[in-house]
């Protein structure tokens, strides 16, 4: 099953992050733009496969890119901003990308067991 999400890709001083606002906790860094477009889609998959072993459903909706954007913009609450505040030299974000992520997953087929007959 082949899958879609918005990702936001921040550039900071020293290297990259991204999250998925479709998946609250999926997120990852990297060090090159490369290396984190390859964790980002890791951690999405890994995160799938969770959500299935745990046996929680996926979203039913997925965010477009315009609506991550809006997420994106929504104002930092006073836990996020103290986080902002306490970062090593307080440099902001550099730049900030929207982009699209297919992943691919397996969802398990569930196995029947045929009903036993004539056990005695």
């Amino acid at each position: 099953m082949k899958l879609k999400f918005a990702v936001v890709f921040e550039q900071g001083s020293r290297n990259y992050s991204a999250y998925v606002p479709d998946l609250p906790g999926c997120v990852s860094t990297g060090r090159t733009w490369k290396k984190m477009q390859e964790m980002i889609c890791e951690a999405i998959t890994g995160h799938l496969e969770v959500m299935l072993e745990y046996g929680d459903p996926l979203p039913e909706r997925y965010m477009t890119l315009e609506e991550a954007m809006a997420h994106h913009s929504e104002p930092l609450t006073a836990d996020e901003q103290a986080t902002l505040a306490e970062s090593d030299d307080g440099s902001p974000t550099l730049s900030v990308t929207f982009k699209e992520i297919e992943v691919e997953i397996n969802i398990p087929v569930p196995v029947v067991f045929p009903a036993c007959v004539g056990i005695a």
